[in-house]
């Protein structure tokens, strides 16, 4: 079977991490323009839903196939910065989402600010204050099982917060997947929608976010229309790294085609969401396959149960080493932002992280 016959589907993920660029001009590449250099692509073909090749290749050998050479042009060319109200965000290093949940029932940390609009924007401005680039302020629980919350109530609770949130200059970005919330909040000073239905959930989603020209997260999941969990808790899937690479590319198409700018589209793989953990393991060390999209890629593991079940068990409030372990590997894979509960602890482990980074890159 020939590797590059029209009919096989070709995958580039950046590997070989180098320390620096310095005296290897033509032997590394720069991942998405920002700090991490690479060495080596492996190359993934499959066909008919099937891998049958995976080759790993010097950076300077890449074949001269024009599929390959455009996936390669959209892993190293740097990501837009975000413009979001009066801030700039640049996607040259990892920025810090700080997790705002205004509902009884999330799975972390929910109940902590229902009800309490005021002590909410507090805890948000100091997120803000601790290193958060951007705070998510949801209403609507995610986890598996939980009832979806009618459009009014989950107005009442985000609104109020997103007001004195955007009154005080932060960076605020509305995680829901209902039209009417988005554009509650949009109207009440945020600006980026994070959807974990990929504006698939409302039929009326994707028509607002085009309205409004905002940044939008597209998040994976098996089937939107069934929920954030999609009817399965994995095992679903035959390579689940190839096939979530194919569902986000399929959407960030179809997104930008309704008159989203591309540059405004932010990827996110759905470490959770209707996935084992041997999915969601495969997805983390496979991260870097996502760089071929050319978006900038949100990481969003915090507390997961990924980390108890890798840690005996761990409740959720106890989940901390586990996510700063999740949050590290995500930088170090170049992922652009990574959504959180603990701020100011992720914050300070990727500035320590940042600072080896600068140290490498400039040599001895």
């Amino acid at each position: 079977m020939d590797l590059l016959s029209p009919s096989a589907r070709l995958y580039l993920r950046p590997t070989q991490f180098a320390d620096t660029p310095i005296g290897r001009d033509g032997e590394v590449a720069r991942l998405a323009g920002g700090l991490q250099w690479f060495a080596a692509y492996e190359l993934i073909a499959v066909e008919g839903g099937k891998r049958f090749l995976q080759r790993t290749i010097p950076v300077g050998e890449l074949p001269d196939d024009a599929r390959l050479q455009a996936i390669a042009a959209r892993i190293s060319a740097p990501r837009a910065a975000l413009t979001l109200g009066e801030r700039v965000l640049r996607m040259d290093q990892p920025l810090v989402m700080g997790i705002l949940n205004m509902t009884p029932d999330s799975f972390s940390d929910g109940g902590a600010h229902l009800g309490n609009a005021e002590g909410a924007a507090g805890a948000g401005v100091d997120m803000g204050v601790a290193g958060a680039a951007i705070v998510d302020v949801g209403g609507e629980s995610t986890r598996p099982g939980a009832e979806t919350v009618w459009e009014g109530d989950e107005i009442k609770r985000v609104v109020p917060v997103i007001e004195r949130l955007a009154r005080s200059g932060a960076a605020v970005s509305i995680d829901t997947r209902k039209a009417g919330v988005m554009e509650a909040a949009l109207a009440a000073g945020a600006h980026i929608v994070n959807d974990v239905a990929a504006l698939l959930w409302d039929d009326r989603a994707l028509e607002v976010v085009v309205k409004a020209g905002c940044p939008v997260v597209l998040m994976h999941s098996p089937d939107p229309k069934k929920g954030a969990h999609g009817g399965v808790m994995g095992g679903a899937y035959g390579d689940v790294l190839t096939e979530t690479y194919d569902w986000l590319e399929a959407r960030v198409e179809a997104v930008v085609a309704a008159g989203v700018d591309r540059a405004k589209i932010l990827i996110d793989p759905g470490i959770g969401f209707g996935k084992s953990l041997s999915d969601n393991l495969a997805l983390l060390n496979g991260l870097a396959l996502f760089h071929g999209l050319g978006c900038p890629i949100v990481l969003g593991a915090s507390r997961k149960r990924i980390v108890g079940a890798l840690s005996n068990e761990a409740k959720a409030a106890d989940r901390l080493g586990g996510s700063l372990a999740l949050a590290l590997k995500g930088a170090e894979l170049g992922a652009q932002i990574v959504r959180v509960h603990d701020v100011f602890e992720t914050a300070q482990a990727l500035r320590v992280w940042r600072g080896m980074r600068d140290q490498a890159l400039v040599g001895r």
